[in-house]
């Protein structure tokens, strides 16, 4: 099997699109806010409650979470296309100009962005952090969550393409 066959295979799993954000306090005088675009994020446990993500090894939300256990999560919903492209590019700019146009609060338990308008948001503080081939597999105890906005219906992603559930 080929990287291409697995990856055309996957596709065809239909997944929510969410926007996973940490404060980074030793990057400049003020610290500076991180963001990343995923699909594999998902419920692990009720009891306690517990998500996980996962980030490629080596990246900067996997270097940043190997160090501060703090971070969030935003539920985008179908209007925010632009944020989950904006925040998935290859060689983009910089975290802090990536920020400065969406609006946004800080999570009180966090101080992580929570993306205004999001289905839902949750903060997280890292449990256990599993090494899986390329990727890091971040399990989080939700520490705060909610349901911001009811505008809309999911983001979603499929055979390589956001699509919406409408």
């Amino acid at each position: 099997m080929s990287e291409d066959e697995f990856r055309a295979a996957l596709s065809r799993l239909s997944a929510g699109v969410v926007l996973v954000t940490a404060h980074d306090p030793e990057e400049g005088a003020r610290g500076e806010d991180v963001g990343m675009t995923a699909t594999a994020f998902m419920s692990v446990s009720l009891d306690p409650p517990l998500v996980m993500v996962s980030v490629r090894n080596g990246s900067r939300m996997d270097d940043l979470l190997a160090r501060q256990p703090l971070w969030a999560v935003s539920v985008l919903s179908e209007s925010q296309r632009h944020i989950a492209g904006r925040f998935a590019m290859k060689g983009r700019i910089s975290d802090r100009l990536l920020f400065e146009d969406i609006p946004y609060t800080r999570g009180e338990a966090t101080g992580a962005p929570l993306v205004g308008g999001a289905l839902a948001i949750v903060e997280c503080r890292t449990e256990q952090r599993v090494t899986a081939g390329d990727h890091t597999l971040v399990v989080g105890r939700v520490l705060t969550a909610g349901t911001p906005s009811a505008d809309g219906g999911p983001l979603m992603y499929f055979r390589g393409r956001y699509h919406t559930l409408g």
